[in-house]
């Protein structure tokens, strides 16, 4: 039995931000429909659609994250994410060191040093 109408999830590609002004460009003039442009380009319909609504909100006609702002929370959750995971590994070197540190005493290391006492 074939595929029941079952497609292939298409490659992710990436496009430029030259070509995708230029689409929302085709699709501002009107003479074609957005359906029509992500056909003639082989594109979805979708992608060509947010592209389109991307590019109102960067030229604030709708409110939105400007694509700028949408790089710099994209950076900032990636820096987050690591320095997160650094804490963490931190916390587990602290808690690895700190449970050598009994060993270490009473194996005669640099622990706390008790007073020599003398005499009766």
């Amino acid at each position: 039995m074939e595929s029941m109408g079952k497609k292939k999830p298409r490659p992710r590609r990436s496009f430029t931000p030259e070509f995708k002004a230029e689409i929302v460009e085709l699709c501002r003039r009107g003479d074609r429909s957005v359906g029509q442009i992500a056909k003639d380009f082989d594109l979805t319909e979708t992608a060509v659609r947010l592209w389109v609504s991307q590019a109102e909100v960067d030229a604030g006609e709708h409110d939105g994250l400007t694509s700028s702002e949408r790089e710099e929370m994209a950076t900032l959750r990636r820096e987050n994410r690591r320095l997160r995971e650094d804490v963490d590994i931190l916390k587990r070197a602290t808690a690895f060191f700190a449970s050598m540190s009994g060993c270490w005493r009473s194996a005669g290391g640099d622990g706390p040093k008790l007073p020599l006492v003398v005499g009766p």
